[in-house]
């Protein structure tokens, strides 16, 4: 599989993966703040923070591997 197609399948998956989350977060009533280091978000369904947070790992997970740390130029 070329990296081209590679980065095209993780965006449509993951895109996809959202569109899931935004149907299926519409009935959530627990409802929580993330403490950053300054401040702290609006509330959040829960499942929101953590399927945003999964979505964002796979995104990196899948394009991470794709760069070449090694390379001699």
């Amino acid at each position: 599989m070329t990296p081209m197609k590679k980065v095209i399948f993780a965006i449509f998956f993951n895109t996809s993966l959202f569109l899931v989350l935004m149907i299926g977060i519409q009935n959530s009533s627990s409802k929580s703040k993330v403490n950053l280091l300054l401040n702290e978000t609006v509330q959040l369904p829960l499942g929101f923070i953590i399927g945003t947070s999964f979505i964002t790992g796979s995104i990196l997970g899948s394009l991470f591997p794709m760069i070449n740390l090694n390379k001699k130029l």
